[in-house]
């Protein structure tokens, strides 16, 4: 095999491996609406795991644990998932009845997710925040999740253009310097990446946890602060494999209305 041969080979597998990299995983927890007002008194809520902007959906295995945390107290909410489809993969939903004004986070545990491509297991910690009836205390309150994003930012009724803050915690001590991968979700696919560099932001937290983005988009906007967990679980074949912990958080970004 010539020299020019092989560099060719090696080129091609080092950009199908960039290729790789740019699919970011994402759990997923989107609600119908991030504020409740009278008009309707519910909110239904998807959860998936997917690549967001790509709309390349993934198998997701009915959630370990599934509930909503309002006033201090937590609901489960697990018992009420029922099977869908998004992107053409396994998902759940549910519809919530919002009774009272309050700030409700909802969050999902997933099962851990074998990815094979990055001999690893997967949890992503998932969180999305919504408001009702005009109550507007509590949305930056930890929920005590292995991993989480604590919003600095109240994650409701923003602006797309605005910029958003959130400090990473694991076992609820911040972490330093880590890495937020930021991803739109690109729901009806009419949006195209310039480049596979644009598909995923990334931005990195200051020594306190604490990171900022400008989201330039109406719609949702996915956070994914990633970290390895410090125990492993048997691989397929029985072998311990790695643990990557998602502190994952959706918030909506609104466009302003004209009268």
């Amino acid at each position: 095999m010539t020299h020019k041969k092989i560099f060719s080979l090696a080129v091609a597998a080092i950009l199908v491996s960039a290729s790789t990299q740019a699919l970011a995983h994402f759990g997923m927890v989107i609600p119908s609406a991030n504020i409740i007002g009278q008009e309707k008194k519910s909110v239904e809520l998807t959860l998936s795991f997917s690549h967001p902007f790509e709309n390349i959906g993934m198998e997701l295995a009915k959630p370990a644990q599934f509930y909503v945390v309002t006033a201090g107290k937590r609901h489960d909410l697990g018992t009420s998932l029922q099977k869908t489809a998004v992107m053409g993969h396994q998902a759940w939903q549910t519809t919530c009845r919002v009774k009272r004004p309050g700030v409700y986070q909802f969050v999902m545990e997933p099962s851990p997710y074998w990815e094979p491509a990055e001999d690893l297991f997967i949890i992503h910690y998932t969180k999305t925040i919504i408001a009702a009836y005009g109550a507007d205390t509590g949305w930056d309150a930890p929920v005590g999740l292995a991993t989480e994003i604590v919003p600095l930012t109240r994650p409701f009724a923003n602006y797309s253009g605005n910029s958003f803050s959130g400090q990473v915690l694991m076992d609820g001590k911040p972490v330093p310097h880590a890495e937020v991968e930021v991803e739109f979700y690109n729901e009806d696919g009419r949006l195209k990446a310039p480049s596979d560099y644009h598909i995923t932001q990334v931005v990195k937290a200051d020594g306190s946890g604490i990171f900022s983005f400008s989201c330039p988009q109406v719609g949702w906007w996915g956070f994914a602060a990633l970290n390895e967990a410090e125990y492993t679980l048997p691989g397929p074949e029985g072998k311990a494999k790695g643990v990557e912990l998602g502190a994952v958080l959706w918030i909506y970004m609104d466009g302003y209305v004209e009268k």
